[in-house]
C-alpha cells in the first residue's frame, strides 16, 4: 500500500544551529550562555550605533563641560560638552571593529602558515616555527604597541599591528593541531588514493581544526579589543574626536577627581565586552570538548 507523507519543511542554518549538538552543550553552561548575550548586544549596538547615539559624538557644547549624569545626558558629558553614552556606543563599532579585523588577518596568514609547517615537515617546518618562537618570546602588547607606533597612529594601522602580533598563536596552535591529526588512519587513506598534498590539507585536516580556532579566535578578540584600548589610550589608535573607550579613558584622567564618570562608563564597556568574549571562549571549548559531559 502506498502511502503519502507530507514533505518536511527546509530548515536554515538558523534553525539546524539550535537543534545542533553544540548548542545543548553550550545551553548548560549559564556563564557561556550570559556571554554570548553581551557579545550578541554588543554587536547589535555596533550595528544599529547612528541609531542609538542621541547625539552627535564628537558634537561639543562648552556649556555642557563635565556635566554629572541627568536625564538629558544619562551617562554625563566629558570635558568638551560631549554626550558620553553617544561616544561610548559609537566606541564599540571602533572596538568590535578592531577586535574583528584583526583576528581576521592573524587567521588568514597565521592558519596557512601553520598548515604548511605542520604538514609539509622539514626545513619549512623550521623555518616557521623559529619565526613564531622568535615573535612569542616578546610580550604581546608591548609588540603589538611597537608595530603600531611604527606604522604610524591610525586605527588601521592599529589593527594590522595587532592582527601581525597575533598571527603567531594561530601558527602555533594550526601546527600542533595538524601534527597530531596527520596521523589519523583517514589522513593516510586519502594519501594512499593519490590525492594532492594541498588537497588532503584543505578538506581532510582544516575542518577538523576548525573547532580549535573558533575557541581560539574567541579569546584572541577580547586580547584585542584591550590593546586597541590600549593604543588608542597612547594615542596610536583611533584619533580625537572619533570616539573610542580608550581615548576616552585617557582623556578622563585628568579628571578622576571631579568627573568620576567620565573614565567609568568606558572602562566598564571595555570591562564587560572583554569578559563576554573569554566567558564565550571558555563555553565555547568546553562544549566543543568530545571528552567534557
Amino acid at each position: 500500500m502506498l502511502t503519502i507523507t507530507e514533505p518536511k519543511a527546509p530548515t536554515n542554518s538558523v534553525t539546524r544551529f539550535f537543534q545542533s549538538r553544540l548548542w545543548r552543550r553550550l545551553a548548560r553552561r549559564r556563564s557561556a550562555l550570559i556571554g554570548l548575550v553581551v557579545v550578541l548586544f554588543m554587536v547589535l549596538v555596533a550595528v544599529l550605533a547612528p541609531l542609538l547615539a542621541p547625539y552627535d559624538p564628537a558634537a561639543q557644547s562648552w556649556s555642557a563641560v563635565r556635566k554629572a549624569p541627568s536625564a538629558l545626558h544619562w551617562m554625563g558629558t566629558d570635558e568638551a560638552g560631549r554626550d558620553i553614552l553617544s561616544r561610548i556606543v559609537w566606541g564599540t563599532r571602533a572596538s568590535l571593529l578592531a577586535g574583528l579585523t584583526s583576528v581576521g588577518i592573524a587567521m588568514a596568514i597565521g592558519v596557512p602558515l601553520g598548515l604548511a609547517a605542520g604538514f609539509l615537515g622539514g626545513l619549512v617546518d623550521g623555518f616557521i616555527s623559529r619565526f613564531t618562537d622568535a615573535m612569542l618570546a616578546c610580550p604581546f602588547l608591548i609588540l603589538a604597541i611597537a608595530f603600531a607606533a611604527f606604522l604610524g597612529p591610525s586605527l588601521t594601522n592599529a589593527m594590522l599591528a595587532i592582527g601581525i602580533t597575533a598571527t603567531p598563536l594561530f601558527i602555533r596552535l594550526t601546527r600542533g593541531q595538524v601534527l597530531s591529526i596527520k596521523a589519523e588512519e583517514y589522513v593516510e587513506a586519502a594519501s594512499a588514493v593519490g590525492n594532492p598534498q594541498w588537497r588532503i590539507a584543505v578538506r581532510h585536516i582544516l575542518p577538523n581544526i576548525l573547532p580549535q580556532l573558533m575557541v581560539q579566535a574567541t579569546l584572541t578578540i577580547a586580547s584585542a579589543i584591550i590593546a586597541e584600548a590600549s593604543m588608542s589610550f597612547l594615542g596610536l589608535g583611533l584619533q580625537p574626536p572619533a570616539p573610542s573607550w580608550g581615548s576616552m579613558l585617557n582623556s578622563a584622567q585628568r579628571f578622576l577627581g571631579n568627573a568620576p564618570w567620565m573614565a567609568l562608563w568606558p572602562g566598564l564597556a571595555i570591562f564587560a565586552t572583554v569578559l563576554s568574549f573569554n566567558l564565550l571562549g571558555d563555553g565555547l571549548r568546553d562544549a566543543l570538548d568530545p571528552r567534557s559531559r
